[in-house]
């Protein structure tokens, strides 16, 4: 069984194996009856729960609010805003029949053409048009403003190639999306939301992302500005982990959403919106994983810690039984999250694999000795080191340890970023190390034609322009035009 549960393949010999044998051995999900849509198992479910839970209550800390709106958008919504139909078109499921009917021998069901709706309802890619929509009707005076709100929801996008978590095309998400009054206001939400974004990145997920604005070309669909953050994974290759959008008045424009100024002179809105979602999953496995499985950071773990006895007798375990009451209240009092798996239908080396692979920070293992000298059994996921110590205030030295194994996650991660980081001025060089994989600050000279050409010879794709870049000027990697300053290249999921 331990042997069966370890079972995956090495990141050395196939990185997108590795990466899809955690997600199916650690119970996080499995692809679904329907194309490219997933279904989220309880396990992977409750890591994505934590990160909803702290994600809302920063959002709620800046001012914002939950609501909810619908899931089927009008199709006419989406031809109002230009740049927006025109970047979600190809990937938009469409709704145009309301009901079903059995066949005349009543063995199928099919759709009834009587049933044609009047205007197909397509099913969110991203909600901007229908809130916009519904934004125009709250909002008439300067004292309606700011309205600043997020939803929790579902969104389709009709993938071709697929992966669970990082492309699917049914995903979860958090949308935000805000009203202003002025440009720097929104301006500055759209930027104060990437902060929030990165700031949840290193502390919980503990993983290091660059902060920076898309080109042109890589900017979100009806976007002035778009901010993003991208983090680095352990193949080199980049992941876009968050992205927030200063959308000026496209949309205000598009939906006719005024407001009276405290002159009474009617002006149109500014808009932000916002969003991060279960890519996030994915980000979290490729950032801290290994070899035995998924390891996780305890700020996002659903157990902290998994205690294990190791008995061969009923009266055994009856004492390691009553030995751990104490010690689970104790390391509750220090909201440490503790599961106790006494189970007996399992062995105790079938646990251990199988607590490794779910990438549990902590265990704890007591055997009938440990009951008789007072110790037990540490061991740390992140490192796999093991230390036998008092079971006397164990609680103060279990916190201590989830402290430190956060830390060292993140250390971990941008030590490797920063090894796997190069400046390169020669083309060939810059070719050598993209390929190798990595995060390349190259000169850039700010046309979407050498963007395009220096994509299609690398595949590469400038990820960011790095938010507090000094102005450095040089020469573009590829046409040797002028450039003011470097940009971050890489390959990308």
């Amino acid at each position: 069984m331990a042997k069966k549960i370890k079972a995956i393949t090495p990141r050395s010999e196939n990185y997108s194996q590795w990466y899809n044998d955690i997600v199916l051995k650690a119970d996080l999900a499995e692809n679904a009856a329907v194309r490219g849509c997933m279904v989220i198992k309880p396990y992977g479910f409750a890591i994505w729960e934590r990160m909803k839970e702290l994600l809302d209550k920063s959002f709620k800390e800046t001012g914002v609010s939950n609501a909810y709106f619908p899931l089927l958008i009008p199709k006419s919504f989406l031809s109002r805003e230009a740049e927006h139909v025109k970047g979600f078109a190809k990937e938009c499921a469409v709704v145009t029949h309301y009901r079903l009917k059995a066949t005349e021998d009543e063995s199928a069901v099919v759709v009834d053409p009587e049933a044609k709706l009047d205007e197909e309802l397509i099913i969110r890619p991203t909600s901007e048009t229908v809130i916009w929509n519904t934004y125009k009707n709250w909002i008439h005076s300067w004292r309606d403003l700011p309205l600043l709100c997020n939803q929790w929801c579902n969104v389709m996008r009709w993938e071709m190639r697929t992966r669970l978590f990082l492309r699917t095309s049914e995903f979860l998400w958090q949308e935000g999306h805000t009203a202003h009054a002025t440009e720097e206001e929104a301006q500055e939400r759209a930027r104060q939301m990437l902060r929030v974004y990165a700031d949840f990145a290193e502390k919980k997920m503990a993983m290091p992302v660059i902060r920076g604005v898309k080109t042109p070309t890589e900017r979100f669909a009806g976007a002035i500005d778009t901010y993003t953050i991208e983090a680095m994974m352990q193949d080199g290759k980049a992941l876009q982990s968050g992205t927030s959008h200063f959308l000026g008045q496209n949309f205000a424009k598009a939906f006719n959403v005024t407001f009276a100024d405290k002159d009474g002179e009617e002006k149109l809105v500014w808009a932000t919106s916002w969003g991060v979602s279960t890519r996030l999953m994915g980000a979290l496995i490729m950032t801290h994983s290994d070899d035995n499985g998924l390891v996780l950071p305890p700020a996002l773990a659903p157990i902290d810690v998994v205690i294990i006895p190791i008995y061969k007798s009923d009266e055994e375990r009856a004492q390691i039984s009553e030995l751990v009451e104490p010690l689970i209240k104790e390391l509750r009092d220090h909201d440490i999250k503790v599961k106790y798996d006494d189970a007996d239908n399992k062995k105790p080396g079938w646990k251990f694999s199988e607590y490794e692979m779910k990438g549990v920070p902590v265990r704890l293992a007591l055997g009938p000795r440990d009951v008789e000298e007072g110790t037990i059994e540490v061991m740390r996921r992140d490192t796999l080191e093991k230390e036998t110590v008092p079971y006397e205030g164990i609680g103060k030295r279990v916190e201590e340890l989830l402290d430190q194994i956060q830390e060292n996650l993140y250390q971990r991660a941008l030590d490797f970023r920063t090894e796997h980081t190069y400046s390169c001025d020669d083309w060939d060089d810059f070719c050598e190390k993209v390929e190798a994989g990595g995060f390349v600050m190259a000169h850039w000279d700010g046309t979407a034609e050498t963007e395009e050409r220096i994509k299609e010879l690398t595949k590469a794709t400038i990820r960011c322009i790095p938010l507090g870049q000094p102005d450095e000027p040089g020469k573009d990697i590829l046409t040797g035009k002028p450039s003011e300053r470097r940009v971050l290249f890489a390959c990308s999921y």
